[in-house]
């Protein structure tokens, strides 16, 4: 037992030294730096793909996407980056010609056929049949126009029709203006001289056996709530109804080659969309045993 210095009973004093090392490896190594340089470096490589996306040209970008293509050996099977995910194009292409396009080293083109009738479309028959159509739809043409000059109540709607040779047949168009319009706004329902002018239209084409094709367009004025109604349901009701306004003029169902609402997709005056002669039906009279649209 240790005694107290000077003879003292206290007891001795005792000193404890604490040492603190600190982890300088933690903070001042390098670690953080690698995760922090991966960081800068994916940035940089997504800033990259930007600026090439912007400052390249569609056939550039083709090329670049080609020469990371793992179907460089192989082309005559599969096509320069025939088989990756885009099929051989880029996230921007606009080469939307197949689905499966880019697995072709040459693309195809589809030619649109000249309109032609008659079960030989490729022979003498055909061409005949096509002429016919023709000249029946000239007089046509001629009665419609005659009957709506004759009539007091259409003759105000005779700058309202528009005849036109189409390479699927002859379409007649029923157009709207800043002062008349075939149906009452927003609706489907046709106003008294333009039921009676299709019920004409009907008499005079209920004589032939075109097929008919009906398609409805709009202008760009939008709806206050176009989850109720909207442009393409206004345009499909309205081509529906011209349907059933010929069809009680005497029209045969098995006339009606296809009904269809385009909405404002296809404008007459593409200059200025909301333009009241954008609002229109077209009823073309496709030649006989054609196709619309081939």
């Amino acid at each position: 037992m240790a005694r107290a210095p000077h003879g003292s009973n206290q007891p001795p004093k005792i000193i404890y030294k604490k040492i603190y090392i600190e982890g300088h490896g933690g903070h001042h190594g390098g670690a953080w730096k690698v995760a922090y340089a991966d960081f800068v470096t994916a940035m940089m490589a997504f800033f990259l793909l930007l600026w090439l996306l912007g400052a390249t040209t569609e056939k550039q970008r083709k090329g670049i996407a080609d020469y990371f293509a793992p179907t460089l050996l192989n082309t005559k099977s599969l096509g320069i980056g025939g088989s990756g995910l885009l099929g051989g194009e880029t996230i921007l292409s606009k080469n939307k010609v197949g689905p499966q396009i880019g697995k072709s080293a040459v693309p195809t083109l589809s030619i649109p056929r000249e309109p032609v009738g008659g079960k030989d479309q490729s022979g003498a028959a055909g061409k005949g049949s096509t002429a016919e159509d023709r000249k029946a739809f000239e007089a046509m043409r001629r009665q419609v126009m005659s009957e709506i000059a004759g009539s007091a109540s259409l003759a105000k709607l005779s700058n309202h029709v528009r005849f036109v040779m189409t390479r699927d047949g002859m379409r007649i168009d029923l157009i709207d203006d800043a002062d008349y319009s075939m149906f009452a706004l927003g609706t489907t329902l046709l106003q008294p001289e333009a039921s009676q002018l299709i019920g004409m239209i009907a008499g005079a084409v209920g004589k032939s056996g075109n097929p008919i094709m009906i398609r409805g367009h709009t202008d760009s004025v939008p709806f206050g709530d176009p989850r109720a109604m909207n442009n393409w349901t206004l345009s499909s009701g309205r081509a529906e109804a011209t349907r059933r306004r010929l069809a009680l003029g005497g029209l045969p169902e098995a006339r009606f080659e296809r009904i269809e609402g385009v909405a404002d997709r296809e404008p007459m005056i593409a200059a200025d969309p909301m333009d009241a002669r954008n609002r229109r039906v077209a009823i073309t009279l496709l030649y006989r045993h054609g196709v619309f649209g081939q």
